[in-house]
């Protein structure tokens, strides 16, 4: 066994824990304003903008299938120096491209940090081969630290494992959004550059401290043949119970990516340029850092799937109350926009949708792995994100263009609200996918236990 520290968990696993704390907090620095970045800095329109973004997600997402049955061959602690590695690389080139781009004369700053000549230029797409060297080194995170919270838990404390697991990647998250609207408060739009460099400087540190303080007991799978890698993967895709789960749990993460696809631009263009997203944002991992060992507690003699669907059925409440911020004609709050007091009611019960679902939901896929698998599972059970990333950021682009497009693009202040009167019915798209997805999750467990049923007897 590995050394064991605080409440009887290894020195491997509250490693595992603290570096994930750093990467969300690098991750999250940039990804709230990615659209952003995307189009006020490099020119993309929204509906670009929210493609990449949705495929740099989304590749997040998928690769950790691939990259987990790698770290398992060959060990998460190398698997983690590689992540770190490439992501450090990654967020510098981020925050040096267009400094680059600039100084080549290819760009210039104006009052706000707009680059001229790019709309049109090729060149902006010099950010895709950078963001691509940053997801594959996230990709690694995603299977290994949640892998590894696997190997170093048992089943006794596995729930509570993950519940402190969630808790750190949201203490990070809140870190990591807190920094971005001070920083464009004093800057302007600049931040949107400069911020990559508190993510590199993150990654940094936590590559160190996997190098210094990350040794684990637990090497079940390293040095496993292609042939062995290859019977997983045939085992993690034929199991059909598993690929309906992901299927349903979508759901949830499209409503869930609209944090970051639509309601930064959204709350921007509805409630000013004096909204504060990131603010707003973070009171998501803020409600899951208060809450999320509560509900596991809470829930602990229930099944993951019975903690699962209640989530499931807040998801679309919360959608229905960020659409709500549109019907009052005057300010509940004083000094608040409506717009922004109900997306943050709304988020409030987001997160309470994820302290129900995401611990569980990883915990229910850890139960399923093999010794040794444990990397290729945790990777698999990302595949809902992955998909959710893809539909959602692609969805989202489509809906602000019809009902919140860029106000940029008409001539006067008055048409723009013409055209954008109808701009909370995007919310009533998502609270129609979360239903949805509730329902099928309901369904879903009634056929899951009639098997279960049928087979004690």
């Amino acid at each position: 066994m590995g050394k064991m520290g605080l409440r009887g968990y290894s020195r491997a696993f509250w490693v595992s824990n603290s570096v994930e704390m750093l990467e969300r907090m690098a991750y999250y620095a940039i990804f709230i304003v990615i659209t952003l970045y995307l189009s006020n800095t490099l020119g993309f329109n929204d509906f670009e903008a929210s493609i990449i973004s949705g495929l740099f997600s989304g590749g997040l997402y998928l690769l950790p299938i691939f990259t987990g049955a790698y770290a398992d061959k060959i060990g998460f602690r190398k698997s983690l120096i590689i992540a770190f590695s490439l992501l450090t690389a990654g967020y510098l080139g981020l925050a040096t491209l267009p400094t680059l781009l600039q100084s080549a004369g290819l760009v210039s700053y104006g009052e706000v940090t707009h680059f001229s000549g790019l709309q049109e230029s090729s060149l902006r797409w010099l950010i895709v081969p950078v963001m691509i060297v940053i997801m594959v080194g996230g990709s690694f995170i995603k299977s290994t630290i949640s892998g590894s919270v696997a190997k170093e838990t048992t089943s006794e404390n596995r729930a509570r494992g993950y519940s402190i697991f969630y808790m750190m990647v949201n203490v990070g998250a809140f870190t990591g959004k807190t920094i971005i609207d001070p920083l464009r408060h004093a800057i302007g739009e600049e931040a949107y550059i400069a911020i990559n460099y508190f993510s590199a400087a993150m990654t940094l540190i936590a590559l160190l401290a996997v190098v210094l303080l990350y040794h684990s007991a637990h090497t079940a799978g390293e040095g496993k043949s292609m042939r062995e890698i290859g019977q997983g993967f045939v085992r993690v895709f034929t199991n059909k119970r598993l690929l309906a789960l992901i299927l349903i749990v979508t759901g949830f993460w499209i409503v869930q990516q609209q944090l970051y696809a639509t309601m930064p631009k959204y709350v921007i263009r509805m409630a000013g340029e004096a909204a504060r997203p990131g603010w707003i944002a973070n009171v998501n991992p803020l409600v899951v850092v208060l809450g999320v060992s509560f509900v596991t507690r809470l829930m602990a003699r229930r099944s993951a799937i019975t903690s699962i669907t209640i989530g499931m059925f807040l998801i679309p409440l919360s959608a229905l109350l960020m659409a709500c911020g549109n019907l009052f004609s005057s300010e509940i709050i004083s000094g608040m926009s409506n717009i922004t007091l109900m997306m943050i009611v709304g988020i409030v019960f987001q997160a309470l949708a994820e302290c129900f679902i995401s611990p569980r939901y990883l915990e229910y896929f850890s139960l399923q792995a093999p010794k040794g698998e444990e990397g290729l599972y945790l990777g698999f059970s990302h595949l809902d994100s992955f998909l959710s990333s893809i539909f959602g950021f692609g969805i989202s682009g489509i809906l602000l263009t019809k009902y919140c497009p860029d106000p940029a693009l008409f001539p006067t202040r008055e048409a723009w609200e013409a055209a954008s009167v109808n701009a909370h019915y995007i919310w009533y798209y998502f609270a129609a996918i979360g239903l949805v997805s509730a329902l099928l999750l309901l369904l879903f467990a009634l056929l899951t236990r009639r098997k279960q049923q049928s087979t004690a007897q």
